[in-house]
């Protein structure tokens, strides 16, 4: 076994070199020094923060716009140019980003805020009151503007509620030296609606949307980053125009085309290429789809899981489902493990869940004197990939 291991680890530090000089630069996460195709969504991010080199408050902030758009992108690039400047020009900001969907849960949302002021919060252990307290005290004695920027804010009060945003939309109340603004980013555009009124009057005093990106403005960004973390020659520009054109075809997702180049230069490397061919960036989309699948549906809590099962019980034996037949089959499966059935109507708010995350198509149809009804599918080829997952879960 130990052979084996040595045989591929030589082999592939072989070929390292070969297509990459630095993968990074191809990740969600990397922030470059310049954005293409976001410079009007960076000016009004800017205008309407720069009073806090001032010493204003700025206005609270809802982002909105689709995955892969460019939205984390802009927020952080944008706070972290504001916080190098302040020193010069004598202000005080400092950020706290913090992605509500990976830390997600109050106390460790409120502890990620108060630890990008220095303070040392346990990972459990003590009251989120006291945290809170401890973060008025730290922002009293630092005294400058304080950038809370909250990322996925819709998974968050989905699963939390509204009550955290509304003690941080008016914590300027408890302030007398320090200010702190909001930036709430969302994927979901009647996210404001489901809040609290006060919140919503609060939260969303400026807005900026991010339109989806088209496959010429995907080109130049994949384009741009491809020159630096490829190895001159490893990859072409119809390589880099294919993987944006496949992207723009799910909305312009500039998150989907820099994994898809990546994961392309990957298989070839791995199969010992010197360049990134059109097989590779095929192969790619394939292994990127069921990872997000797999990842989907794994993480779906309980519920979700088990109404999941009964749709996927429908597919199989009679090609879809109806939203009366898959709460039937859903209360025998969770009846069978010992669970207290949802209402029908939780349940079909789960399957609109679902469709969302694209993990079944729900359709009305319309049946004449019988009403209206949803009929629920889901790819063959998906199921596979979904029994998988819940399988292991």
């Amino acid at each position: 076994m130990s052979d084996i291991i040595d045989k591929i680890i030589e082999e592939r530090l072989k070929r390292h070199g070969r297509i990459f000089v630095n993968k990074e630069i191809l990740l969600p996460d990397y922030i470059p020094e310049t954005l293409p195709h976001r410079e009007r969504e960076i000016r009004k991010l800017v205008e309407i923060l720069v009073v806090g080199l001032k010493g204003e408050r700025p206005s609270n902030i809802l982002i909105y716009g689709l995955t892969g758009t460019g939205k984390t992108a802009v927020t952080k690039f944008v706070l972290k140019k504001l916080m190098e400047k302040a020193p010069s020009l004598g202000a005080r900001i400092k950020y706290a980003y913090v992605n509500t969907r990976k830390v997600d849960t109050t106390y460790r949302v409120l502890a990620s805020i108060a630890r990008s002021l220095g303070l040392r919060i346990p990972l459990s252990g003590i009251a989120i009151s006291e945290i809170y307290t401890r973060y008025i005290q730290a922002l009293e004695n630092w005294g400058g503007l304080h950038i809370i920027a909250l990322d996925e804010i819709d998974y968050y009060v989905k699963r939390h509620g509204d009550d955290l945003l509304y003690k941080l939309v008016r914590i300027n109340e408890d302030l007398e030296n320090a200010k702190v603004a909001i930036i709430g980013i969302t994927n979901d555009i009647n996210f404001v609606d489901t809040l609290d009124p006060r919140v919503r009057s609060s939260l969303g005093e400026e807005e900026i949307v991010f339109s989806p990106y088209d496959a010429e403005q995907l080109f130049d960004i994949l384009w741009e980053r491809a020159q630096k973390a490829f190895v001159p020659g490893a990859v072409s520009e119809k390589i880099v125009r294919y993987c944006a054109g496949l992207a723009a075809r799910e909305h312009g997702d500039a998150r989907r085309a820099l994994d898809l180049l990546r994961v392309a230069g990957e298989i070839a490397e791995r199969q010992g290429a010197n360049k990134v061919e059109i097989k590779h960036v095929i192969q790619a989309s394939r292994e990127i789809e069921y990872g997000r699948i797999y990842q989907a549906v794994s993480t779906l809590p309980l519920h979700a899981k088990l109404v999941l099962n009964a749709i996927i019980y429908l597919v199989k034996t009679k090609g879809s489902g109806t939203t009366g037949e898959i709460y039937s089959k859903y209360k025998e499966i969770a009846m069978s493990y010992g669970y207290d059935p949802l209402t029908q109507r939780r349940v079909s708010e789960i399957i609109n869940e679902l469709d969302m995350l694209g993990l079944a198509t729900a359709l009305v149809v319309n049946r004449g004197r019988y009403g209206k009804t949803k009929i629920v599918k889901i790819p063959r080829e998906l199921l596979t990939i979904m029994e998988e997952a819940l399988g292991e879960t």
